[in-house]
């Protein structure tokens, strides 16, 4: 099967990879409404189709945060993407470097940041999570610096991990032996993956975590961490431990409600990225759609403002620039053309949305990604 789409790379790694981490990529919280909102309200966005408006010289390039980009698009954090190929998170920077755009590199990926930055030619996007231990957090953010990183996203939409019935049952947050056996079972499974990320893709940690499990290597033993680590009790002030520790520029990720943006720009916040972490914590929660143009309306002029969430194509893209975004995070996309190809997967996957936006543009009749707005919305 020829991957021509987003869809075709989601079925593809759903082949893949054996279930635990198929279903830990794909599903949502609960019921999966909210990700499913997600996509559909995104599809819903009617856009206007224009004639005859020139548009023979199509410019998708933009700037975020000083860095000049080939097109509004950054590569998602995503935990554990780095099981999904071998020592995934570091093709994927590679991929996003070829494409001229940002990787961002979540706390909980499987490798750390000296090693991606060691694959990478050029800096990278951290993303941080508020944990109790607050050295880790002094500790992630110096080594973030001597990386080369310059932007920082901090989520803030997991004081508590959300409920994901599909990882329960398929065994992935099982830190006993029953746990194991499911997962062992759904590895042998799939030889391929087996073979490229079971035998050859070691070593299986969490690469920035790993100090904190102290030895626990399975990845039940990660979730029983994450459910005892975050910290619930995180407020807007914590912003001043961040602020102390990093001078570029700051994104918060995990705004739905208009008065928290609003707070995040009081918190002298750089960006924000209007997200419901993909659907994976409060279940029933506003599309990112939905939420995102009465957020840009309330601060669009005040900070940077970002989105994802249900974004499976270029036209999605472009959507949501319409919405109000000035740029768009990818997550489940990337993670499915990681596990069906590697880096040469993610380079392919991104092609396909550059070359779905340019279409989208000129359909719209706009031919630079600063014409884009609710000007082109049915």
């Amino acid at each position: 099967m020829t991957a021509a789409s987003v869809a075709d790379y989601r079925e593809l790694a759903r082949r893949r990879l054996p279930r635990f981490l198929f279903d830990y990529i794909d599903g949502g919280s609960y019921a999966e409404v909210t990700l499913a909102r997600n996509v559909a309200d995104l599809e819903r966005v009617a856009l206007r189709q224009r004639v005859l408006r020139d548009v023979s010289a199509i410019d998708l390039s933009t700037t975020l945060f000083g860095d000049r980009l080939a097109m509004p698009v950054a590569l998602a954090p995503v935990g554990l993407a780095g099981m999904n190929a071998r020592r995934g998170e570091t093709q994927a920077v590679r991929a996003a470097e070829a494409a001229g755009i940002p990787f961002s590199l979540s706390t909980v990926g499987a490798c750390g940041i000296g090693e991606v930055a060691a694959a990478a030619s050029k800096p990278f996007w951290f993303q941080l999570y508020m944990v109790k231990d607050r050295g880790f957090v002094r500790a992630m953010l110096a080594q973030a610096r001597e990386a080369g990183c310059r932007t920082l996203l901090f989520t803030v939409d997991l004081p508590v991990p959300g409920s994901r019935y599909r990882d329960a049952r398929s065994g992935l947050n099982n830190p006993g032996f029953g746990g194991a056996v499911q997962r062992i079972g759904q590895a042998l499974a799939h030889p391929g993956w087996a073979w490229d990320v079971g035998v050859h893709g070691r070593p299986h940690t969490l690469g920035n975590v790993a100090p904190l499990l102290k030895g626990r290597k399975a990845i039940g033993d990660f979730f029983e961490w994450m459910r005892t680590n975050f910290d619930a009790s995180a407020t807007w002030k914590d912003i001043e431990l961040i602020r102390a520790e990093w001078e570029g520029p700051l994104v918060v990720k995990g705004i739905l409600d208009p008065d928290d943006a609003r707070e995040a720009v009081a918190n002298g916040a750089n960006g924000i990225v209007v997200s419901n972490h993909g659907g994976r914590q409060l279940d029933g929660a506003l599309s990112s759609a939905r939420a995102l143009p009465s957020i840009a309306d309330a601060v669009g002029d005040e900070l940077t403002i970002l989105a994802d969430g249900g974004v499976r194509s270029g036209l999605d893209v472009v959507r949501m620039l319409a919405l109000g975004a000035s740029g768009v995070l990818i997550g489940r996309p990337w993670v499915y053309a990681l596990a069906t190809a590697g880096e040469a997967g993610v380079r392919r996957m991104l092609k396909l949305i550059e070359a779905e936006m340019r279409v989208a543009m000129a359909l719209t009749g706009v031919t630079r990604v600063e014409q884009i707005d609710r000007s082109i919305i049915a």
